[in-house]
């Protein structure tokens, strides 16, 4: 397949990572999706807890079915600033600062961004300073990083920066990368997965139930968007869009074969609603990988381990470098839209 299919795509996701969201920061984000959603004429709300919900009435309104992608991101909260103006941080959700490594980051102050370099500390030392060992024998930890603004605390405080503030890669950096018919980019977790929940809202038409299409919030954080939803709006499934780490120890390829998983850190995935999604993969002659995974974990995992839903599930894409400068295949995030577009129209009132 050549890339042309794939440039909308590629755009839409651009687009969605450009927009900062860290986890309980979500505004940009939120404002990118509700202008798209408008003029696409769709039928959506923002909830209490910041989802944005989807709903495409099916011809038995007695029956639903949910299908997530979260829309924040990992990044870093402000822990406390010195008279230097240098700002002190730690992760929000599974960032890792030798991943980012040292350069901009913007911080999303109260009335204003601002933007300050993350920095490790001088290569050109001795034993005598702690980031000798950082060349030596272990890896930059948050506690030993900062971000240096060079501005005033006054500066500071005006744009409303203190402790709280959410941290993330300056926009600069996160400008996607086309490497033929794979993307590459930070936060394709999950900005890829709310491409495909656009998609969905753009194909599907009268499905047998009723589908809502929730792009979460704070999913890094707990999943805590995708608990409030499911605990309010009754469910018979709910299928969760993710990446899926590339790794040796797991038997998953990179491609266009997207993946699903049996199992994940918080349990077992429904091995009923696996069989439908895998007879939709079928039906749409889309190849599928399935897999289990450790140390990792979805809306549909959380949200059935805490009983909210009876069934879940988990799609995803195989990634590289996951939670840092992400890699994958746009054929395998196209396939997704395939595949859950033929479960929601044949198989999800089975």
């Amino acid at each position: 397949m050549t890339s042309e299919p794939f440039d909308r795509l590629f755009a839409t996701i651009s687009d969605l990572v450009l927009c900062h969201s860290p986890s309980g920061v979500e505004t940009e984000v939120n404002q990118w999706l509700s202008q798209y959603l408008d003029r696409l004429g769709a039928n959506y709300w923002q909830d209490s807890a910041d989802n944005l919900i989807i709903k495409i009435a099916g011809k038995n309104s007695e029956r639903a079915i949910a299908i997530t992608a979260h829309k924040d991101e990992i990044g870093a909260i402000v822990k406390s600033i010195n008279k230097q103006g240098q700002v002190s941080v730690r992760k929000l959700g599974g960032a890792f600062p030798w991943v980012y490594g040292e350069g901009v980051v913007d911080m999303l102050g109260d009335h204003a961004t601002l933007s300050g370099v993350l920095s490790f500390g001088s290569r050109h030392v001795s034993h005598e300073s702690p980031q000798k060992a950082q060349q030596d024998n272990r890896p930059v930890y948050w506690e030993e990083a900062w971000i240096e603004t060079k501005r005033s605390l006054e500066d500071l405080a005006a744009a409303g920066i203190r402790p709280g503030t959410r941290v993330v890669v300056g926009k600069h950096r996160k400008r996607p990368f086309r490497l033929g018919d794979h993307i590459a980019s930070y936060t394709l977790d999950n900005k890829a997965s709310i491409a495909i929940l656009l998609a969905l809202a753009e194909q599907i038409k009268a499905p047998p139930l009723d589908v809502y299409l929730v792009a979460s919030a704070k999913e890094e954080v707990g999943a805590v968007g995708a608990l409030y939803f499911s605990q309010r709006q009754t469910l018979e499934a709910l299928i969760a869009l993710e990446i899926c780490p590339l790794s040796r120890e797991y038997p998953i390829q990179d491609g266009p074969a997207p993946v699903l998983l049996s199992q994940d850190g918080y349990g077992l995935y429904d091995e009923d609603l696996n069989w439908q999604i895998r007879q939709a993969a079928e039906a749409a002659e889309v190849p599928l990988q399935i897999a289990a995974i450790a140390g990792f974990g979805s809306d549909g995992s959380i949200a059935m381990k805490f009983g909210h839903v009876p069934r879940a599930a988990c799609l995803a894409f195989a990634t590289e470098n996951t939670h840092g400068y992400e890699i994958a295949h746009l054929g395998a995030i196209a396939n997704c839209i395939a595949i859950l577009e033929r479960y929601c129209l044949a198989f999800a009132s089975l």
